[in-house]
């Protein structure tokens, strides 16, 4: 299937590894020109050459740190600059500590609002002038199954991402009459760097307990991301827009 995204740009933010990475790689495959952002330079460097050898776009790869508004608007600028467009607007950024609500104080809060929601923001609204002028645009939120199915020991997380829903669903009605969609991916357990991190000396065991309980009896694979990704970004996803998509496993079972 041809999803239409030949020669369009895409910003993939927070893309040096695991989810983001894989959307990159999938969105070069298709033949996009991909712009990626990452504070490590030494993995920002091979990620730039992985995603270069997906596809035949350009490639271009820039240190930043998200947290920092104008470093993210200079991101965007950059790529517009060098690249064109840009056309495909994924936000992502880094993890925040787990824990329940109430083990964290106010200024953990703050934090991890600054972490895991301002830079999608900043990204999004640095990019909006370039997707309304061009006409056709996607912007895909890279979340967490928390903002659907809040869970026990992931309490900043909850609590920070959940406001990226409000954000999108206001711009769902700001941008569709100028051919932009907008849509927030809610990943689960993906088998990623950041999750072997996450669960260190045990992460077989711990991947093993996790696998058991979902319905399709293992955790997602990077590449599953970035493909429902890459289909989101497609021409064929016109019509679909202001959603919130599980990519679990079937692990939220609610009906809402």
């Amino acid at each position: 299937m041809d999803l239409g995204l030949n020669g369009k740009t895409a910003l993939v933010a927070a893309s040096s590894s695991g989810l983001g990475l894989a959307v990159a790689r999938n969105l070069a495959a298709e033949g996009a020109h991909v712009s990626l952002c990452a504070r490590d330079p030494a993995r920002l460097a091979r990620a730039r050459a992985e995603v270069a050898a997906a596809g035949p776009g350009r490639v271009l790869s820039t240190p930043v740190d998200l947290r920092d508004e104008k470093a993210a608007a200079g991101w965007v600028e950059r790529t517009a600059e060098e690249l064109g467009g840009p056309h495909i607007v994924v936000t992502n950024s880094g993890g925040v500590p787990h824990g329940p609500v109430d083990a964290f104080s106010v200024p953990d809060y703050r934090t991890a609002l600054d972490t895991s929601m301002i830079p999608h923001v900043a990204v999004t609204l640095a990019a909006l002038p370039y997707l309304t002028a061009a006409g056709w645009g996607r912007v895909l939120m890279i979340t967490s199954e928390a903002v659907r199915q809040p869970l026990p020991a992931s309490g900043l997380s909850a609590v920070a991402r959940l406001g990226l829903l409000g954000f999108a669903k206001g711009l769902v009605h700001t941008l569709g009459p100028r051919g932009v969609t907008v849509n927030v991916l809610a990943p689960g357990f993906h088998r990623t760097p950041a999750l072997d991190e996450q669960f260190g000396a045990d992460v077989d065991r711990a991947v093993a307990e996790v696998a058991a309980r979902l319905p399709l009896g293992r955790v997602g694979r990077a590449a599953d991301f970035g493909a429902l990704a890459a289909f989101l970004a497609s021409e064929q996803a016109a019509f679909v827009t202001g959603c919130v998509l599980l990519a679990d496993g079937g692990a939220t079972r609610g009906l809402g």
